[in-house]
């Protein structure tokens, strides 16, 4: 039995691929309407899925529960609810760091319910193709005891799962390349050419291996889907929100401002990390410039093309 915390996109699409194997519970403030997922076109949640607005009827019984919600409201959510949820396996999905404090999920979530066993699922998935049911990888990361058990609990005959014990890389990996997914997006956006969202990609992965290992990760889990599968994924598809934010900056055209873009405020997370560690990250840096408005394109890309010239 899983329970799916957030009835967005991704918790959405979860539930309709775990529920094809196990009893699944869907809880969120605003449930579908007549099970339809707008946000999923073509869509619907099967009946085999629960639906509840009570979380303490989702959690009832409940020993498996995942976390799929904003990196940014994941915060505020663990203040309210983590007593709630203490004891459990708990499973973020969301991609990003928290810009009010600099920390990852899992070290929100072990703030918060120091009795968890804390697992990340991540890496190059987009909503739509999960509840399509077309194949898709990902990464399981855990340092707790138990994941074999729920790697096989969490799989499907679409949807393999690989573990991972390195939780730090598997969660900055999925970070950080929403901010390189961004640049990749301004270089469209600006008419730089697919040559430049290459150069940047190649370049932004560097920064992103950097910060990781810098933080204690381990530099092949960044090679592996969690880092460069996703960062594929998300750089060069249209589905991808980062990439279209991106995109939309470059070209100077307004966005959607309803549509949650995690790499928005993880950029300057990173950057003030960044910072304070002392390592390079002339990439983030920029995103951030360009996301609070201190920057143009014009100018961030100078700066870019001007560094010092350097081995690569």
């Amino acid at each position: 039995m899983t329970a799916i915390l957030g009835a967005g996109a991704f918790g959405a699409a979860l539930a309709v691929a775990l529920s094809g194997t196990q009893p699944v519970t869907l809880w969120g403030r605003r449930l579908p309407e007549g099970r339809v997922m707008t946000r999923l076109p073509g869509v619907s949640l099967p009946e085999a899925v629960a639906l509840t607005d009570d979380l303490g009827a989702a959690l009832d019984g409940q020993d498996r529960v995942i976390l799929a919600l904003p990196a940014q409201a994941l915060r505020g959510f663990l203040a309210q609810e983590g007593a709630r949820l203490d004891g459990r396996w708990l499973i973020n999905t969301a991609k990003g760091i928290d810009l009010s404090t600099g920390e990852s999920p899992s070290a929100l979530i072990r703030a918060a319910c120091p009795q968890a066993r804390i697992a990340t699922l991540t890496g190059p998935s987009f909503a739509a193709d999960i509840a399509r049911g077309l194949p898709t990888a990902l990464t399981l990361a855990s340092e707790a005891e138990g994941i074999a058990a729920l790697q096989h609990a969490l799989s499907t005959p679409v949807l393999r799962i690989y573990r991972s014990d390195d939780l730090r890389g598997a969660e900055m990996g999925g970070a950080l390349k929403n901010v390189v997914a961004i640049a990749a997006g301004v270089a469209i956006g600006a008419g730089f050419g697919d040559s430049a969202r290459a150069a940047l990609i190649t370049r932004g992965f560097a920064e992103m291996v950097r910060l990781a290992t810098t933080l204690g990760a381990r530099a092949e889990t960044l090679a592996g889907l969690s880092g460069l599968g996703d960062l594929i994924l998300t750089s060069t598809s249209e589905l991808s929100r980062n990439f279209r934010y991106g995109r939309a900056l470059g070209a100077g055209e307004d966005f959607d401002s309803s549509l949650t873009v995690e790499g928005a405020a993880t950029a300057r997370a990173v950057a003030a990390l960044a910072a304070r560690l002392k390592t390079p990250m002339p990439i983030a840096d920029s995103v951030a410039a360009l996301a609070e408005g201190r920057a143009g394109v014009a100018e961030v890309m100078e700066t870019l093309m001007s560094r010092p010239l350097k081995e690569e």
